[in-house]
């Protein structure tokens, strides 16, 4: 029978003999990890922000990325001073897509969590992201509708296009989601190549979600709490987004309707060449 026990976080120092000791940080009083956990914060003028962003993120965390996307106040000053080892890519494109896809490029841990600029998102809420994934998950997706989870900030519109658009996903993807348009997500950075990520705009968060369920990866939803934005305002518009959301969804959809049918042409070539 294999023990439940946590290993214990392993000092710096001289490592047993013909071991290559992993370097454990404690995540809780009984959890701790060997993976490498990268928080990318895809940033423009919120410096007003980020003092709560930061303040919650764990200490154990290995890094955080911030991608600034020409931003006109001091963001980046800001981020620096609170977490001097941050690393700060700039942005050349636009839009989130472009933003986040810029940030995964630069993290260098083995754990990747998606966390929001405005403060909408709690730091704290990273070890259950985390704790899903070391059980065994390719993707923990952030629902604020899961049980458990809670919105402040989205109007009644704005929960019926995402239900809408949710069950749309569900049913020509066959997932089983509860929340769709979220973009605090965790995953195992391998995964980057399963989903290979094209998209340079809000829509990003569902290109996502429906690549991980097109590549059969393992999905674990995870209870989140959206609080409502501290400072500034959202550039989030629900008809033009969510018409680009659907847009997504009608793509993906298409090819995969494409790729069956080169797969059913290839098949029946193999049976005519072999004289079937």
């Amino acid at each position: 029978m294999s023990s439940s026990v946590v290993p214990p976080v392993i000092p710096e120092g001289t490592p047993p003999e013909g071991r290559i000791p992993a370097r454990y940080r404690a995540i809780s009083t009984h959890l701790a990890i060997a993976p490498r956990v990268s928080v990318v914060i895809p940033a423009m003028n919120e410096a007003e922000n980020l003092p709560y962003v930061f303040k919650t993120l764990p200490e154990w965390i290995h890094e955080v990325v911030l991608v600034d996307g020409n931003s006109t106040d001091n963001t980046v000053e800001v981020a620096r001073e609170l977490w001097p080892e941050v690393v700060v890519v700039p942005q050349h494109g636009k839009g989130k897509g472009d933003a986040l896809i810029t940030g995964f490029k630069a993290c260098s841990g083995d754990i990747i969590v998606m966390v929001d600029a405005d403060g909408s998102a709690d730091g704290q809420e990273i070890v259950s992201y985390v704790s899903a994934l070391v059980s065994g998950a390719d993707f923990a997706k952030g629902s604020r509708f899961a049980n458990g989870g809670g919105t402040d900030d989205m109007t009644p519109i704005r929960k019926l296009g995402n239900w809408a658009l949710c069950s749309a996903v569900n049913a020509k993807f066959g997932a089983r989601y509860t929340d769709l348009c979220y973009g605090y997500n965790a995953f195992w950075r391998h995964c980057l190549e399963d989903i290979d990520l094209d998209c340079t705009g809000f829509e990003v968060e569902t290109l996502m979600n429906i690549r991980v369920v097109k590549a059969g990866l393992k999905v674990q939803e995870i209870p989140s709490h959206e609080y409502l934005r501290i400072h500034g305002a959202s550039n989030l518009r629900a008809v033009r987004d969510g018409l680009r959301v659907l847009k997504v969804i009608m793509k993906e959809r298409s090819n995969r309707r494409a790729l069956r049918s080169r797969q059913t042409a290839s098949k029946l070539t193999l049976v005519r060449g072999d004289g079937s």
